[in-house]
């Protein structure tokens, strides 16, 4: 018999917490099938706000849509489009799923938690917008399933790091949204001067 995984420490549980916020921003749906289907096998033991993620409807609706979003994030153009639907779904939804794992006993850290989630989804969720609008201006298709392969990558290590070394996994987290960022900026900027030679291009 399987035993029943010890209930987490509190680094433990703030890095799980972060990596719910954060890992939102590129798969949302493989967070909560991975970490729902995690609690409901006892191989970790969730906060009592997380608990809806392990009911057999949440991973069968989670599950289905891992399904749909597995191939959709691979095909070019098709992923942009599918990246603006779900911008204004999985801020909102990382800032709730760290508001289950960290504000069960507080109005003020339930606020607070949101707002963490949300910030760390709006990071990750703007990196791979910017960076999936670049990929695409080349016509080949394989840097973007390859991209798309190390984000799902990604959420499974996140995960995992967390649960098992939360100290590590913070170092990487703030490794990672500092080199983030300045991807999303130097992206942001060929973009925009895309644009402008496009521009450029059809006002002669």
């Amino acid at each position: 018999m399987m035993e029943t995984a010890m209930p987490l420490d509190m680094p433990q549980l703030l890095a799980l917490a972060s990596a719910l916020g954060w890992a939102s921003g590129f798969r949302l749906y493989a967070v909560v099938f991975l970490v729902g289907l995690s609690g409901s096998m006892d191989w970790i033991n969730l906060p009592s706000g997380l608990h809806v993620l392990e009911s057999p409807a949440m991973l069968l609706g989670s599950g289905v849509m891992l399904f749909v979003e597995f191939f959709a994030d691979k095909i070019p153009g098709l992923d942009s489009i599918w990246d603006a639907v779900h911008s204004v779904i999985r801020i909102p939804a990382g800032a709730a799923l760290v508001a289950g794992a960290l504000g069960a006993d507080s109005a003020t850290m339930t606020t607070f938690a949101a707002l963490m989630g949300g910030t760390l989804a709006a990071s990750s969720q703007v990196a791979k917008t910017t960076t999936r609008a670049a990929i695409n201006t080349s016509p080949e298709p394989f840097s973007n399933i390859a991209a798309s392969l190390l984000e799902d990558g990604i959420v499974v290590a996140a995960v995992w790091l967390a649960v098992q070394y939360p100290f590590m996994f913070g170092i990487s987290l703030t490794v990672a949204i500092a080199v983030l960022a300045f991807i999303t900026i130097t992206l942001f900027r060929f973009l925009r001067s895309a644009l402008q030679r496009v521009s450029a291009y059809f006002s002669k």
